[in-house]
């Protein structure tokens, strides 16, 4: 079982990359299929799947499978959470 700071240090991590940031960033207008994600980026499957798991694993970004596709969107849970982190983090 992971520790709050490991909780905590996996929703930074999600924000650590300009890959994932430019994702977030595509995932704000809405739900998108991981073939658009690809095109956009510019980079392999393998990658994408890389960035997607570490943002998936944060709680940050959902997925959901259609046939043969999978298609992400922002958590507005995990927004959430990770606005609250930021501030505990922040404020006095």
């Amino acid at each position: 079982m992971k520790s709050e700071n490991e909780k905590t240090a996996a929703v930074f991590k999600a924000f650590c990359d300009e890959n994932r940031l430019q994702i977030l960033h595509m995932l704000k207008s809405g739900e998108k299929c991981a073939c658009k994600l690809l095109q956009e980026l510019n980079v392999t499957q393998p990658t994408l799947s890389h960035h997607m798991k570490i943002l998936c694993d944060s709680g940050v970004v959902d997925w959901r499978k259609e046939g043969k596709w999978t298609y992400y969107k922002i958590s507005k849970q995990g927004k959430e959470h990770a606005l609250s982190l930021l501030k505990s983090i922040l404020e006095e």
